[in-house]
């Protein structure tokens, strides 16, 4: 593996939230770039259910989706034999070291970050989770010592905070973390828009379900959502992101499942009307997101099955980030207290 320019053994990290099912975005924008990076990095991954918290959710459907989303991301062909895929909330330390620095992160700091105003706006009471999980993510990150972190351009930002954080650690207690750096998503496939607002990036949290396609939506479901799709009154199909939002980002999603240019894809369709260009967009997506569903379908047959994957990812992530923490006590000076009230632990229970 090689070594990252600062010194640090190059790692990525990246991770998701358990809600709501993956849609071609979140695929062509994230897992897809995952699948493709794991044959030659040092890939980690986790299913965030803690970020998940930062909103109510319902405890049965969020197990659920736990398991839900492992199986999606095996699916989608994520490989435990060459990645570590582990649930956050079972790795401690996650929240340990979040609470570390969150002692040197300013609320200044937290109160420039957009996603924060964009979440808590519609809400009456908000949550103090929702304002620090900058900082919750930023531990996620450190505490593998990742080097570069897969990202969209939203989350530019909350990514800079880490680097902030880590440059704030390394001053005061010595060298101890990697400034991470981002790995933009590909041109064009981190662009995925909604299906019923192309102006918006397609998205999970948006409350009509008919502007994303999901990998476990049905061939029927699939078809209307994209008949009802956003064009305008032009019938020739072309690929003009600006002037024509709606049909270009039907061109994009069809160039990014078929492996075609935008340009082959425009003179292959030529004569075709938006009508008829829909239907052919919709079989594409039938073809390429069917496997996968069927696939989720039987992973989500054998629970065990997926617990157990989770679990050996736990094992693994847990190994490194007790190293790490035990670092960052020693340079905190909380290392020895820890290891004798430890010490004491176990005798009490011997």
């Amino acid at each position: 593996m090689k070594n990252s320019e600062s010194g640090f053994p190059r790692k990525l990290f990246s991770g998701i939230q358990p809600t709501g099912d993956v849609h071609l975005g979140n695929y062509l924008g994230a897992v897809k770039q995952w699948v493709d990076l794991q044959d030659n990095e040092h890939l980690i991954l986790s299913v965030v259910d803690l970020h998940a918290l930062t909103l109510p959710q319902d405890p049965k459907e969020l197990s659920e989706n736990i398991l839900k989303m492992t199986a999606t991301l095996l699916a989608c062909g994520i490989d435990i034999s060459k990645s570590i895929l582990f649930q956050q909330s079972q790795v401690y330390q996650h929240t340990e070291l979040a609470w570390n620095l969150s002692c040197i992160c300013t609320m200044a700091r937290l109160s420039h970050l957009p996603q924060f105003k964009e979440k808590s706006a519609a809400l009456k009471d908000v949550p103090l989770g929702l304002y620090i999980y900058p900082v919750l993510q930023a531990a996620d990150i450190l505490l593998y010592k990742a080097t570069h972190v897969p990202v969209g351009d939203d989350q530019l930002q909350h990514l800079e905070l880490s680097q902030d954080l880590a440059r704030m650690f390394n001053r005061r207690y010595g060298t101890t973390f990697p400034l991470p750096h981002a790995l933009v998503s590909g041109e064009g496939t981190a662009k995925i828009k909604s299906l019923r607002n192309p102006l918006k990036k397609m998205s999970k949290s948006d409350p009509d379900a008919k502007n994303r396609i999901c990998l476990t939506d049905t061939p029927d479901e699939i078809v209307k959502k994209i008949r009802k799709s956003v064009t305008d009154f032009t019938s020739k199909i072309t690929f003009e992101p600006e002037e024509r939002p709606g049909v270009s980002n039907l061109v994009m999603i069809h160039s990014s499942l078929s492996g075609k240019t935008t340009e082959d894809i425009v003179k292959e369709v030529e004569g075709l009307d938006t009508l008829q260009y829909k239907s052919l967009v919709a079989d594409c997506i039938i073809a390429f997101t069917s496997p996968i569903s069927q696939r989720i379908k039987e992973l989500m047959e054998d629970p065990d099955y997926l617990r157990n994957i989770l679990a050996v990812g736990t094992e693994k992530a847990t190994e490194i980030a007790a190293g790490t923490m035990e670092e960052v006590k020693s340079k905190l000076g909380i290392r020895l207290l820890s290891t004798v009230q430890d010490k004491f632990s176990r005798k009490r229970f011997l």
